[in-house]
């Protein structure tokens, strides 16, 4: 920013083309607006930042949360993203004789084109084809960690890391992983460019929060080889970084994978690694190591180590400051925690203490936490069938599984109702609600 204000930020100029965009324009309905700018390349903080909004009400107004009625608001985008007055109702803006548009990109390496083509490659699922374009982001991100470089400015990268950590927020998976993915490919420009030593800190920090949340879908959508291959990109970021607890916290989310996937041993060995680095003191990675250790313990069958796990992971969640407990996938809030001590108390078989957590997490969850409360109403289904209801806790399964998109039927959510499936014994596999849950899940 300089004496004269903020620098505009132009809209795409193909968008000014685009119908949907112009009648979006002519009912001032900044809720299309902004979403579809944001769609365009244009990320939340740097509108907010040229308008003079601050990014979380951007956020706020593209979601539909919030309105922009008043006239000056109006003046100030219109001039910050170089809309033509006319186009909102207004007079020519004093720029519009003076400051042509500017000419479109061609760059097939453009990141707006490389958002366009992973969503068009995700739009039918977690092809082929989709996962090859996804290694190679990795893989070039990879090489650019090994040298010396960083950016310039990193605050729209940084921004746009706190954004992705909000979490779906009713989006398919498979369209946060196509952004995240084009912002991944973006940040490889930013790290292959020479900056002093303090500015390669940061890229390597954002660089490991991004492909840390890429792993994060892939290991929702079942992709467990493709999300073991970007959680180590984030190692390796991370560790650059020298931010020991964003180091701790990509190994705890990396060893959800084999805890969700049939290898909780494995997935103990990695907890513990994260809570080493984590350190005793109170954090986000600290509680979500133990937390995450917990599960894996209680998984294999150690429930000694699971419980002291618990009692430290709710030690460290007493006493983590507000900034710590905030709701997204960087933090480790409340909602998160009754999250991972439903699983824990369910694999103990204490159903007590996991329906308790299982309606703390699920008051505290977002009616658009379709993963989230479809695994918590599975881990209440089992405690069912722990209490001896089997024929109950298979309807209540088949209820979730079918009231789901299909995008959400498959990966971890199939996983869970799965687990709950092998756990009913031969003799009960011809009941009726049992064999409508098996085929339910093998459909």
């Amino acid at each position: 920013m300089d004496e004269l204000g903020p620098s505009p930020a132009p809209v795409p100029h193909r968008l000014l083309n685009d119908p949907s965009f112009v009648q979006a324009l002519q009912r001032r309905d900044f809720t299309a607006v902004f979403a579809m700018a944001r769609e365009n390349g244009m990320s939340f903080y740097r509108i907010g930042e040229a308008c003079g909004i601050k990014d979380e009400r951007v956020s706020k107004i593209a979601r539909g949360e919030a309105k922009v009625t008043a006239l000056d608001t109006i003046e100030r985008i219109a001039d910050a993203l170089r809309i033509p007055g006319a186009l909102l109702g207004l007079a020519a803006r004093p720029w519009e004789h003076s400051s042509p548009m500017p000419p479109e990109s061609d760059d097939e390496d453009d990141p707006m084109n490389r958002r366009r083509l992973l969503r068009g490659v995700l739009a039918t699922g977690l092809t082929g084809t989709a996962l090859t374009a996804l290694t190679d982001t990795r893989q070039s991100v990879d090489l650019s960690l090994a040298a010396d470089t960083a950016p310039a400015d990193l605050s729209d990268l940084e921004a746009a890391a706190e954004t992705y950590g909000y979490g779906y927020h009713g989006q398919p998976p498979t369209r946060v992983l196509a952004d995240l993915g084009a912002d991944c490919a973006g940040l490889q420009l930013y790290l292959d460019s020479p900056q002093p030593v303090g500015t390669r800190i940061r890229v390597c920090r954002t660089a490991g929060q991004m492909a840390g949340m890429v792993a994060i879908v892939l290991h929702d959508l079942g992709a467990r080889k493709e999300a073991r291959g970007w959680f180590a990109t984030a190692s390796k970021a991370a560790e650059e970084s020298g931010d020991r607890q964003l180091h701790a916290w990509v190994l705890a989310r990396e060893a959800m994978v084999p805890l969700n996937y049939g290898a909780p041993q494995a997935a103990a060995h990695l907890a513990e690694q994260a809570r080493q680095i984590a350190g005793n003191r109170p954090s986000a990675a600290a509680t979500l190591a133990a937390a995450v250790a917990a599960r894996a313990y209680a998984l294999s069958h150690q429930p000694e180590q699971a419980r002291e796990a618990l009692a430290a992971a709710d030690a460290f969640m007493e006493r983590l400051d507000a900034d710590a407990q905030r709701d997204t996938w960087l933090t480790h809030g409340q909602q998160k925690h009754h999250v991972h001590l439903s699983h824990a108390f369910t694999a103990l078989g204490d159903t007590r203490r996991a329906h308790e957590s299982q309606q703390r997490a699920l008051e505290l969850s977002s009616p658009t936490s379709t993963m989230t409360r479809s695994l918590l109403m599975i881990d209440g289904a089992t405690c069912v069938h722990h209490d001896g209801d089997t024929e109950q806790a298979c309807q209540r399964t088949v209820t979730v599984l079918s009231g789901l998109p299909d995008v959400y039927r498959t990966g971890l959510v199939h996983r869970r109702a799965l687990d709950l499936y092998r756990s009913i014994p031969a003799q009960h596999r011809r009941e009726g609600a049992v064999r409508e849950l098996r085929d339910v899940l093998a459909a």
